[in-house]
């Protein structure tokens, strides 16, 4: 029996990566300094595995920005706009260009599109394909990884996005073929690297192929089925790990279970039915191994010795030990990096931390759970297993999870409850009247720049440095100053900026009960963006009232109206660590309840406009289709309890990022939001379709530039966008607005942004004046 991991986290301990790479953007650092930063956590991470006793430790899961990304690169993907720049700039500011886009030295690039990894809050940058794609090796970062590690005594299994989920992970940038046609292209390029590896006397790859679990063509199985045969052909040596993850391989099962591979690895956690399935499956192979992930890769609970010894003990009884690899479910780098930092019991009390584990807790997990298996540790004398199973039985009977107000107020929703007074055409009537906006209304997402000063203050404040009244009034200042410049550049709803929060979830969760939280629980969300999400553990309620004071302060400031600024239940949900004692719809309706409480008392307070960001409700999808009705059920539900407490004419707004709408944009609209804002620079308004095809009948803010470019886009820019816009979307239902908050932008570029937004927004209306005049 072996131990294997997918992946572990990139970031650092201490996010050392983060904060060596945006030093390297600002110039602070050379290249040379950044690299040596990826080494060094590249050794950290080999050293932690072998020294934990990971067999199968995974090398080219490191990443400066993105693994796709990587990807591309290595293979040459790299679109044609990136050629010039590419010719007086390193290999590596290219890598950074296609993430980021980039303006220097007269050139200007926008970056590639980003979107979800399916359904996590983990961004990847999307591939383009052309019909007449080429590809050619052009960075060999894999070979070179997995050489570094064996000069520190550690041979790796190098991990690979598998071709045919890599070419499904992409787009096509032109009409007239299918991405999955390039394959014949591309294979060669994969044979290139395998040889390449077999050179260096790799025993092991692994290959990703995620789409797997999702609902496959009868074309795109039967290319797994002449891909997988062609690679043993040309490779027989070589023992290809096929790992899919987050579901069970549903329909693709029989296909999958045809491969000629050496291991399947399956995710036992989100799908442990699926092991009875392939054990008493006749078309497993006598020579395939199974690599059970049983360990949560994407939640931070303490794995339940008892349940996966139990899928352990069945599988090596029915094949034998030699065949089963025992593993976390997916790669680690969605979980934090390791809970022995987390030294602060007012943080993060004992109770609750003994339920938990981080990325290198998973390791030892694994590892302890393969040696129990394996009788190399007797069970009934170890203390490891002892401590597990208390923790474990702690936890389902501690007083700190149950509130029985919180379950009676669920079970009491009526049917009113999720439904606005009015339908939105006669909303709409009476919001026009109340609001006195103009045509292409400007407003932003939410949040402006914090500065590192904003951020001191923060930190001085939790350490006390500062008072209470000391910390506000710096807020205040803040606050006001963001509204002057807002009213000075001319935009029509304005924001309070948000500079008293951290993070659009954590802010949130540290004012609602059934929440705790991490000093240093940080995850990879894109590049250098890294989130710390909360951690829920209990019944979810609102003590007090979280977003108000600030709301109605900034409202007070100005005579133009302020949105109050919310994060929706489902976000909330899906951005935090959630309890697993209960089913999610069950907590996501405890969130709902207390963001409705909150939208109430915004209300009351005089904020006429309120925004209910769910970023995250497209990301929260199953993966097989067959289950997005249940789900979308009770999402949907949940948003519209936030949100129907209000007037008729109190206008709800949604914000939702990074993510394809076709196939639920019924969904979308049942949500029942006034107005919508969403992402569509990067796509160059190509999601807008959706919303056009379906005649989407409520608001709609498409974002007319990329807030995680630093690029400053120009007025014709974004006007250009927004006659595409027009072309499909009533131009009274357009607003104009970014494509996402402004937190992690500078002043200089966003203030140069928005001045050009407004400047395009003017130009709009004066143009449809003009029509109408004709």
């Amino acid at each position: 029996m072996k131990t294997n991991n997918l992946g572990f986290p990139r970031i650092g301990s201490n996010r050392e990566l983060k904060k060596a790479s945006e030093l390297y953007w600002a110039g602070k650092i050379s290249a040379e300094e950044l690299i040596q930063a990826g080494k060094d956590i590249r050794r950290h991470n080999w050293q932690l595995q072998a020294e934990a006793g990971i067999d199968l430790i995974p090398s080219n899961d490191f990443s400066f920005y993105d693994q796709v990304l990587d990807l591309t690169l290595t293979l040459g993907a790299i679109p044609e706009r990136y050629n010039e720049f590419a010719k007086t700039n390193s290999s590596l500011d290219l890598y950074f260009a296609m993430a980021r886009g980039a303006q220097k030295n007269g050139q200007d690039v926008v970056a590639m599109e980003m979107t979800k990894w399916f359904d996590t809050n983990y961004h990847y940058i999307v591939p383009e394909f052309t019909k007449e794609q080429k590809f050619a090796l052009f960075s060999e970062k894999i070979i070179t990884e997995f050489k570094e590690a064996n000069t520190l005594g550690i041979t790796t299994k190098p991990v690979l996005i598998g071709p045919i989920s890599y070419l499904l992970l992409g787009k096509e940038k032109e009409e007239g073929f299918h991405r999955i046609d390039l394959i014949d292209k591309l294979l060669p390029v994969y044979f290139e690297i395998f040889e390449k590896l077999q050179a260096e006397n790799a025993d092991y790859i692994q290959l990703d192929e995620p789409f797997l679990a999702l609902n496959l063509s009868d074309k795109e199985r039967k290319t797994f089925t002449e891909v997988y045969n062609k690679i043993n052909i040309r490779f027989p040596k070589i023992k290809i790990i096929l790992a899919n993850y987050f579901d069970c391989f549903g329909e693709n099962l029989e296909t999958a279970l045809a491969l000629p591979v050496h291991t399947l690895h399956l995710d036992l956690v989100r799908c442990p039915s699926q092991l009875d399935d392939i054990l008493e499956s006749a078309q497993l192979s006598s020579t395939v191994n199974l690599s059970l992930g049983v360990v949560d890769g994407r939640n931070i609970w303490k794995n339940d010795f008892r349940n996966s010894l139990a899928l352990i003990q069945k599988a090596t009884a029915a094949l034998g030990e030699n065949r089963i690899l025992v593993a976390p479910s997916c790669s680690l780098i969605h979980s934090p990096v390791d809970l022995d930092l987390e030294s602060n019991d007012e943080t993060l009390t004992p109770e609750i931390k003994q339920w938990l584990a981080f990325a290198k807790q998973k390791i030892n997990e694994v590892v302890l759970l393969k040696q129990f298996a394996s009788s190399e540790i007797d069970i009934k004398t170890a203390a490891e297993f002892e401590q597990n199973t208390i923790a474990n039985d702690n936890r389902k009977t501690s007083k700190l999870i149950h509130n029985n107000d919180v379950k009676n107020r669920v079970s009491g929703i009526t049917s009113t409850d999720d439904q606005r007074k009015s339908a939105f055409a006669n909303r709409r009537k009476s919001q026009i009247e109340a609001l006195n906006l103009p045509l292409f209304p400007t407003t932003t997402i939410g949040s402006f720049p914090q500065t590192a000063e904003v951020r001191s203050w923060r930190a001085k404040f939790k350490k006390g440095e500062l008072s209470v009244e000391e910390y506000n009034n710096l807020i205040e200042k803040e606050t006001e100053a963001t509204i002057r410049f807002q009213e000075e550049t001319g935009i029509d709803v304005l924001v309070h900026g948000e500079f008293e929060r951290n993070d659009m979830v954590e802010y949130f969760g540290e004012q609602l009960a059934g929440f705790t939280f991490t000093k240093n629980g940080w995850v990879q969300s894109y590049g250098s963006r890294c989130v710390k999400p909360p951690v829920i553990y209990g019944d979810v309620s609102r003590p007090t009232p979280m977003t108000v004071k600030w709301s109605k302060y900034a409202q007070s400031l100005t005579s133009k109206w302020v949105k109050g600024m919310l994060t929706g239940p489902v976000t909330i949900l899906q951005w935090s660590f959630v309890r697993n004692d209960q089913p999610r719809s069950e907590t996501c309706t405890q969130i709902a309840l207390a963001i409705r409480d909150e939208v109430v008392d915004l209300e009351k307070a005089g904020i006429k406009i309120i925004q209910i960001d769910e970023p995250a409700i497209r990301e929260g999808l199953p993966l097989r289709k067959e289950e997005w009705a249940a789900y979308l059920d009770w999402a949907v539900r949940a948003f519209r309890i936030s949100a129907s407490g209000v007037k008729d004419d109190t206008q709800i707004h949604t914000h939702m990022c990074y993510s394809e709408f076709n196939d639920i944009i019924q969904n979308i609209a049942d949500m029942d939001a006034d107005v919508i804002t969403i992402e569509c620079s990067r796509s160059q308004m190509e999601l807008l379709d959706a919303f056009a095809d379906f005649n989407y009948p409520n608001e709609i803010g498409p974002g007319v530039y990329d807030i995680h470019s630093p690029r400053v886009p120009s007025s014709d820019e974004m006007v250009k966008l927004l006659e595409k816009a027009s072309a499909v979307i009533p131009v009274d239902q357009l607003w104009v607005n970014p494509d996402c908050g402004l937190k992690t932008r500078h002043w200089e570029e966003t203030k140069k942004a928005l001045v050009e937004m407004v400047a395009a927004a003017q130009e709009m209306r004066l143009t449809v004046e003009n029509t109408v005049g004709l």
